[in-house]
């Protein structure tokens, strides 16, 4: 069939010059298709580009113990979830400060907790952040000459996290308080704002629409009239946004209870929606 094809073209009269590179491009256009698919760029769904490597069954067992949002999740979603923190866990420099390393339990914990947050977009992996940098407690801070809980410093590109902090924030899983969260929210803020392929990923309209609402319960809070949010909000966009998202996944239904529009943004920000992980 194929040479019939070809002899038929061969007989007919010679198309116009348009005609031939409209048939040129298509044929490099898919050629290229091809080639990426072999290669494994063509990122279907979760799928991450050129990492079919699966969680290992180690990893996975901390999730199962560890981080009750994998666990309220599908077992379609589980398997995307797990490439998603395998491909997090490979992507960053996971660096001990004052212990004497990084555990497996850390690794994919963090990651876990990244994932958490990133999880609507199959892409988005913080790309910026090359590091992830961990002490024990508290630290001091040089920088700013006190003492933290954790930090992201776009500079160094990376997320500074208590292990302790991060632990206990976990541990209590509906006070709105989740250290994690809290700064992996800033780091996501930061990096859809920052020049790389993950750009920009945030909808500038759901975004305008959130500050909207967001500047509004800032008011209230400065007015000691805020429904749920602790003061630490008012501070700043940046804060609410991230003291908002701690609330979002660990209190979601007072959330949507109290603040309905507030919570219905944020859901089509994150494409999420924690009372409905399935």
């Amino acid at each position: 069939m194929t040479q019939a094809f070809f002899a038929l073209l061969l007989q007919a009269d010679p198309p116009p010059a348009n005609f031939v590179d409209v048939v040129v491009l298509a044929l490099l256009s898919i050629a290229v298709i091809v080639l990426s698919a072999l290669s494994g760029r063509v990122n279907m769904g979760f799928r991450v580009p050129g990492f079919p490597n699966p969680l290992p069954s180690k990893r996975k067992e901390i999730l199962r113990k560890r981080f009750p949002f994998y666990n309220g999740l599908s077992d379609n979603k589980k398997r995307r979830f797990e490439q998603k923190v395998q491909y997090f866990i490979h992507v960053k420099e996971f660096i001990p400060r004052q212990i004497p390393s990084v555990t497996e339990e850390m690794k994919v914990l963090i990651s876990a907790c990244a994932v958490q947050l990133t999880f609507g977009y199959p892409k988005i992996f913080l790309s910026h952040f090359k590091r992830i940098l961990i002490y024990p407690d508290n630290y001091y801070s040089t920088i700013n000459k006190a003492y933290h809980k954790g930090e992201v410093n776009p500079r160094l590109r990376a997320i500074v996290l208590a292990w302790k902090a991060f632990v206990e924030g976990y541990i209590s899983e509906s006070d709105g308080k989740n250290l994690g969260l809290h700064e992996m929210a800033h780091a996501l803020r930061l990096e859809n704002l920052i020049l790389n392929a993950e750009y920009n990923f945030l909808d500038e309209e759901v975004l305008e629409r959130w500050q909207v609402l967001a500047d509004s319960e800032m008011k209230s809070i400065a007015n000691g009239n805020s429904r749920m949010f602790r003061d630490y909000a008012g501070t700043n966009p940046d804060e609410f946004f991230s003291v908002a998202v701690e609330n979002f996944f660990e209190r979601p239904e007072k959330f949507k209870s109290l603040m309905p529009n507030l919570y219905g943004i944020l859901v089509l920000l994150l494409k999420q929606d924690p009372l409905n992980p399935l």
